[in-house]
């Protein structure tokens, strides 16, 4: 039975820069757009004409970076950065990425979106044969393996290395003579490509960032690549070339930016065409449409326009608090809802409302924001979500675990319209969910991982598999039932 592997979880985002003198203060401002992705942490490593720098610490960029006397002993002609999201367990400064390794021949720094399946395995086995870990990241286990290939050229370590790492994996790594991206074999985690009028490459979790820095969008970092870049440009290869694309489905329903392309499919669009799609298969009687502010936004315009009932600004956000979702505790996720979302009074009293929602993960903010719109005079509230239920733990790099946290695990849709108290509740289909993002005709699922509404999971689970099997046997609901 594997240890327990939740503080091994997150969620983050990576941007990095090669050949360009600014490139510290470019991943500055990209990781300020990627702030969604990772609001524990933050960190840059500079190559400077000293060798690598690095500024590091806990909490949100601009917490961490308070001054630019900070990033001035970063400045040089390329950097990397992170901002990290942990679980339970993970919120330790140790676990800040980038991790930076000083070894006798060469510093590399390391940084890394996703979860490895196999990590604590693959920890316990070099522990044996004498690796001491500075973290508790699973981030770190790629390292280890890469040193333990002695004698070999730099690119033959890299591949042996994440040949040896299963799960979900963006992994950007910086040295002295380039910069390395490189994305599992079903591309679970995106990671793009830019470039830049005045000079370099960038490489990060999503299109808006390079949107944010001015550079030109490049290409998608495809399932089982290896991109190299460096003095000579970019260079495209594999470290396998057993791949299958499924895109995490949470990208296109929550996490990315709405202005962000993933393997080409605008994330905006594709949130509207779920909404639209959800008001054809979960129509209401109702007259006004408020979606929850942000990521909830471009759905409940698609079911507005589908269903013809007018959209409403009916709930207001405050940008200075942050996501509830991401919050790293339960008692943090159930205080910020209020301090994040009000309502507009006006617009919902009296009415009878389609509250469009991207997900129901735990069921608290779903509970607060009904009960807001009930004390603010609504008549009638009709939740409807644009993704299917979510009934099974995510192993990838999401912060769900376990189907006891999840609520569509533990009660039928029946049951959860009574606890929300909504007069009707109503689901995204799969189906409906892979045809509305359109990515693939031909992949599995459209090309996407609905793992976490199915329970076939697309890559192996290894040291999560027994868990994955006492999660299924403690499953209290049907599967196939989506739909009160």
């Amino acid at each position: 039975m594997p240890h327990e592997p939740k503080g091994l979880n997150e969620e983050c985002g990576v941007f990095g820069v090669w050949g360009n003198p600014n490139a510290a203060s470019i991943t500055h401002l990209g990781l300020h757009t990627l702030q969604h992705r990772g609001q524990e942490g933050a960190g840059i490593v500079g190559l400077t004409k000293d060798g690598m720098r690095r500024h590091y610490g806990l909490g949100l960029l601009s917490e961490v970076f308070t001054n630019t006397d900070q990033l001035t002993p970063l400045i040089g002609r390329a950097a990397l950065g992170h901002v990290r999201y942990s679980t339970a367990g993970g919120r330790v400064l140790e676990n800040i990425q980038p991790l930076l390794f000083r070894f006798s021949d060469e510093a590399i720094a390391l940084a890394h979106n996703g979860n490895l399946t196999n990590a604590i395995s693959l920890r316990r086995q070099l522990e044996d044969q004498g690796a001491i870990f500075q973290s508790t990241s699973d981030t770190e286990v790629l390292m280890h393996l890469i040193r333990r290939q002695v004698g070999q050229p730099w690119l033959t370590q890299l591949k042996t290395a994440l040949n040896e790492v299963h799960g979900g994996f963006a992994f950007v790594l910086l040295t002295e003579h380039g910069l390395y991206a490189a994305v599992d074999p079903h591309g679970f985690r995106p990671m793009v490509v830019g470039v830049l009028s005045d000079g370099g490459y960038i490489v990060c979790s999503e299109t808006a960032a390079l949107d944010a820095v001015g550079a030109e969008f490049v290409r998608d970092v495809q399932p089982g690549e290896l991109i190299t870049i460096d003095d000579a440009g970019l260079h495209i290869d594999h470290f396998t070339t057993n791949t299958q694309l499924a895109v995490c489905s949470m990208e296109y329903i929550y996490f990315a930016r709405p202005d962000s392309d993933i393997h080409g499919i605008n994330v905006h669009q594709a949130r509207v065409r779920m909404g639209e799609r959800l008001a054809k298969e979960q129509p209401a009687d109702a007259d006004i449409v408020v979606g929850v502010p942000n990521s909830s936004l471009s759905a409940a315009i698609g079911y507005a326009k589908a269903s013809g009932i007018p959209y409403e600004m009916g709930l207001m956000k405050s940008q200075y608090v942050a996501r509830t979702f991401i919050q790293p505790t339960q008692a943090l996720r159930e205080k910020s809802v209020k301090m994040k979302l009000s309502v507009i009074k006006p617009v919902v009293a009296g009415k009878r409302i389609v509250l469009v929602d991207d997900s129901i993960v735990r069921g608290t903010t779903s509970k607060q924001i009904v009960k807001l719109l009930k004390e603010a005079g609504a008549a009638e509230v009709h939740l409807r979500i644009a993704s299917p239920p979510l009934r099974f733990p995510c192993f990838y790099g999401i912060d769900f675990q376990t189907t006891s946290e999840l609520f569509a695990a533990n009660h039928s849709v029946a049951e959860m319209r009574d606890l929300l108290a909504v007069e009707s509740l109503g689901f995204l289909s799969t189906q409906g969910l892979e045809e509305s993002v359109g990515l693939s005709a031909t992949a599995p699922n459209g090309g996407l991982c609905v793992a976490y509404f199915t329970g076939q999971y697309p890559a192996p689970l290894d040291d999560y598999a027994f868990a994955l099997d006492k999660e299924v046997a403690s499953l209290k609901v049907n599967v196939a039932e989506v739909s009160a």
